[in-house]
């Protein structure tokens, strides 16, 4: 089983279909798939997630899209500004901020 220690994996809230997706970011590379799977494999996928710390993001219609990707592949370009904006939430709700943050963060109080 892949590494799960992602920022970030995902699954739809319904009943229908099990699903999920995992998704690692290493800094300069664009995010990949690192796992995917349904019923039994999506419920092991979520469960090593949530005993790893991992935020879970539930959206049926991206887990649906990311499904159609194979593990290993890259991100597709036309989904980088959403993944990049959940990758950045999940850093922020684990504390993590850029170092130019701070900055960019103290020149605005100052401006005020």
């Amino acid at each position: 089983m892949p590494d799960l220690k992602a920022p970030y994996a995902k699954m739809p809230d319904n009943n229908k279909s099990n699903k999920a997706v995992a998704i690692a970011y290493q800094p300069g590379n664009a995010p990949k798939i690192t796992a995917k799977g349904e019923q039994a494999i999506a419920d092991e996928i979520v469960a090593l997630a949530k005993e790893s710390g991992v935020f879970i993001h539930q959206d049926e219609h991206l887990c649906d899209f990311l499904q159609r990707l194979e593990v290993g592949d890259e991100i597709p370009k036309e989904l980088y500004l959403l993944i990049a904006e959940l990758i950045a939430f999940v850093y922020v709700l684990d504390g993590k901020f850029p170092e130019k943050w701070n900055n960019m963060h103290q020149k605005i109080m100052e401006e005020v």
